[in-house]
Parts: structure tokens; sequence; C-alpha cells
């Protein structure tokens, strides 16, 4: 043991007796780790003090129920630890004072060291409660040594202050200097977790820019992607359907899947991402439904399903997840519906007509919105002339059509919104066909006719357009053939005939155009003469 290490007598084993109630022994094993473990300042250690040479550690320090699981005799081994200790630290509480050998072990300490410090280390209660009898008996000259004393109790000086008082009445220091080193040691502590803190966030701000700036490359580079993506879908796709090319445009919805496909976890992506990967999935599925493959349109479009209406329970009340749900609900439905099952792609039109309504009830002057209404009644309407659909359906044919009206008048330029009016006008026909309204059903077909040709006039290679034409004069025909007038009849159908063999030339995989060919070959209705 080193010099400055040395409290008491060099015979002394213990810088202090550590004397406490079984009730206190949780108070008493924080108190003696805290004292073991405190490194004095290293500018106050070496000092010369009442109590000899300041040590670095004032360790060891006797607590009895630590010390002597392994004595022969506890009487005497208590008795050895007092008679080596530098000094004596009571733990005063209302358990203290009552305990028997709390108050024996003051007593053999006062009377082996009665020069020795007594230190009284009040946990709780009042003094005249909670110190020992011994602890304030008179010595054997007759004299009553006031114990030094530091009071725990949260409303004197609490633990923090009561521990450098034992600190101070252990190792002979000024009170003062020790409050004064041991704030000096703290503020060196503050300040040294307080640079590394700084260093650290200088660090981290570091890596927070290289991170921002990859950030910001990888979202360009998304940018860019998914602006192709977003040009794919909208400019080329429609210049390749008008110029029939299913094949192309497979290919086209297939790349723009897969890069989304190597995104593996679908959470990560930004909503706008997830509602370009639905649209993608409603294109695929639609081509897949033109080349015939009803599976496959019908997975693509409940893939596409899950994802809006996940989307939508997120944002209730976005407007763009609404359409989204909406187009998803169209799609599902047409699957069903082109499956020759019109019962149960009802619910998913009504969904979509709900949506839609939502939509313009938000903003009743959006043109889109109103057009979404009207392609919503437009579906209850060909359920409702559907040999195996539901009649009272058949006022939304006309519903449809006065609502795409009012879309045709806020956007009278959009040859979109001309092409869909042209065949809102043939359905809202085939209802009055099915009243039995024949003349006021031609006058409807007329309209959808003239709006046919103007349109193809304007763009005569597109294929879209020229598919409107192919279909209005072929229904025309066969109302005026049913209507009587056979020879008219006739010529209009093969006009239909010739224009649509043109098209399945272009594209030989359209499905739509096989299945009109087909329809073509079949006999006239019986009907009426000329």
């Amino acid at each position: 043991m080193r010099q400055e290490d040395a409290i008491a007598a060099p015979q002394d084993r213990y810088r202090a007796f550590l004397s406490y109630s079984h009730a206190d022994e949780r108070e008493a094993g924080r108190l003696h780790r805290w004292l073991e473990n405190y490194r004095i300042p290293a500018r106050l250690v070496g000092s010369e003090t009442p109590r000899g040479r300041v040590p670095r550690r004032l360790a060891p320090i006797f607590r009895d129920r630590a010390e002597l699981p392994a004595a022969s005799s506890l009487d005497s081994e208590v008795e050895k630890a007092l008679a080596g200790s530098g000094a004596l630290l009571v733990l005063c509480s209302p358990e203290a004072a009552a305990s028997r050998w709390v108050n024996a072990e003051i007593a053999l300490f006062r009377r082996l060291h009665p020069e020795r410090p007594v230190i009284a280390a009040l946990l709780r209660g009042e003094p005249s409660e909670s110190f020992p009898a011994a602890l304030v008996m008179p010595g054997s000259d007759g004299k009553v040594r006031e114990p030094i004393a530091a009071d725990f109790r949260p409303d004197k000086d609490g633990r923090q202050l009561a521990r450098l008082k034992i600190l101070a009445g252990l190792s002979g220091l000024a009170l003062d200097e020790i409050i004064q080193r041991d704030a000096q040691r703290r503020m060196r502590h503050v300040i040294s977790i307080t640079a590394l803190a700084i260093v650290l966030a200088l660090v981290m701000g570091l890596m927070l820019v290289f991170a921002i700036r990859a950030q910001r490359e990888a979202d360009e580079q998304r940018r860019q992607a998914e602006g192709l993506i977003e040009f794919m879908l909208t400019d080329l796709r429609e210049r390749l359907k008008g110029v029939g090319r299913l094949d192309v445009l497979e290919t086209v919805n297939a790349r723009a899947l897969d890069y989304y496909a190597e995104q593996a976890d679908l959470d990560a992506l930004s909503v706008e991402s997830l509602e370009r990967r639905a649209r993608i999935l409603h294109a695929m599925g639609e081509d897949d439904h033109r080349r015939g493959d009803v599976a496959g349109a019908v997975a693509k479009f409940q893939e596409a399903s899950r994802a809006t209406a996940a989307l939508l329970a997120a944002a209730p009340d976005d407007p763009v997840r609404i359409y989204g749900q909406a187009q998803s609900e169209f799609w599902v439905g047409y699957a069903i519906f082109m499956r020759k099952k019109p019962l149960q792609a009802l619910p998913h039109f009504q969904a979509y007509k709900a949506l839609s309504q939502k939509l313009v009830q938000r903003e009743p002057n959006n043109p889109e919105y109103r057009h979404e209404l009207a392609y919503a009644q437009g579906n209850l309407c060909s359920v409702g002339l559907d040999e195996a659909g539901n009649p009272d359906l058949l006022p939304e044919c006309h519903e449809a059509l006065e609502t795409l009206l009012r879309v045709h008048a806020m956007e009278p330029d959009n040859a979109e919104v001309t092409r869909d009016l042209a065949n809102r006008y043939a359905w809202y026909a085939d209802a009055l066909v099915r009243q039995g309204r024949e003349e006021e059903a031609l006058a409807q077909r007329q309209k959808q006719l003239e709006i046919s040709r103007d349109l193809l006039d304007t763009d005569p290679k597109n294929a879209t357009y020229r598919q409107a034409w192919m279909l209005a004069m072929n229904s025309t025909s066969r109302l005026r053939h049913a209507m009587g007038f056979r020879a008219m009849a006739q010529r209009m159908r093969d006009r239909a005939q010739e224009e649509l063999d043109r098209l399945i030339a272009s594209d030989p995989e359209n499905h739509d155009w096989k299945v009109w060919k087909k329809r073509f070959s079949e006999p006239w209705p019986q009907a009426g003469s000329d």
C-alpha cells in the first residue's frame, strides 16, 4: 500500500466501517460502491489533512453483510473490522435506531477508537427518531460527541451533496474544496462529452451531406426513369394504340413493371410510384384482354386494385387515390363483365360510379371527373342492356349521354371526349331499341356515325378512329336492316367489313377485331323488306 493511500494508522485494514440496518441494505450497497469507486480529483491527492495524506480512492470500506459470510465467528470478525477501521459510517433511519447490532457496532467502535470520526448519514426520518442511541451517548470522558452528519433527504442535502460530505469526513478535506473540485471535474467531463458530441455531430453532418447528395442523385435517376415510364404510359401508349401495335405495348408495359419489380420493397416506393405501378398493371391488363388472355387480365386488375385500395385506405379523401381506386373497380368489373357475368361485375361498376360521384362532388367543374362519371354510368348501362343483366339499369344509358354532353360542352376540342360522345349515342340507341323506339334509336346512330366520320377525317391512319367508324357503320347497318332497309344496310356492312379487314392486317393479334370478324360472318337477323 502506498503512503498516500493511508488514512489511519498503518495497522488499519479499512478506510471505514459501514454500519446499517437490514432495511437499508439497498442504499448501503449503492453508497458502498460509490465511495470505493470514486476517484478523488488528482489535484487533491496527496494533500496533507488532519486525517493524513489524501488517497486516490477511499477503499476498502468494510460492509459487514458483504465481508462476513466466510467468517467463523460473527462477533470476533466484527470486532476485528471495527478495530481495523479508520472511521465509522452509520446509515441512520428509524430501523437503524431500533437495531441492536447497529447500536452495538457504534458502541464498540467508540470504545476502541474514541478519537476517530463517526459519520452519521441520515437516510429518512428526523434525527430524533433515526439516530441510534449509541450515536449520541456520552463517551467514557462524559462528553457527547456530535457525529459528522450528511442528510440524504431530498429537501435537505440531497444524495450528491450528502455523499460529498461523507467523502470530506473520511478524507479530512474541506467540504468546499471537494465541492469545487468535483464541480470542476464534472464541468471538464461535460466539456469533454460536449466536444465529443460536437465532433460526432460534425462527422454525422458530413455523412448526412454525402447521403443527401447520394439520395439526390438517386432521386434524380428515379425521377428520370419514372418520367420515361410516364411517357410510355401516356404519349407513347396512345401513339402505339393509334397504329394498332399491341405487340409493342406489351413490351413497353413489361419493361415498366420490371423497373418497379427491381425495387423489392414496395412499401419503400413513393405514393406517386405506387400509383404509376397500378396504372401499368391497368394497362397490361387491358392489353391482355385485347389479346384474349382474360385470366391474365383479371390477375393484373386485381393486383392493381389491392395497391389502389391500400393507398385509398391511408388517405380516403385524396382525389388522386379516389381516382386510382375508381380505375381499379372499373377494370376488375370490366374483366368480369367480358366473361359474360354482368351481375357479378355489377358491384364493381356500382363502386366505380360511387367513387366517380365523390370526385364530382369535390370538384363539380372538373371535366375529367365528370368524364369518369359518364364512364361509370355507361358501365351500368351495359349491364342493363345485357341479356343476363338488369333492365332496370337502362335509364343509366341516357344519364351517361347527358353527363358526357356536359363534359363535351366544357371541352369541345377534346378528341377523346368527342369519341366517347359518339359511343354514348350508340349505347343510348341500343337502350331505345330495347324499348321499341327504333326511329329515335336511328337518330342516335346517325349522330354517332357523323362524329366518328369527323374524327376519322382528322386522322385517317388512327386505328382507334378507324375502329370507331367501323363499329358505327356496322351497328347502324344492323339497325337499318332490322327496320327493313336491307340494301342500304348491306352496303354499310360491306364498307365496315373492308375497314375491319384492313385493321386486322395491321395487327393480327388484336383479339377484339377477331371477335368482330366472327360477328360479321353471322347472317342478318330476320326483319322486314325494303
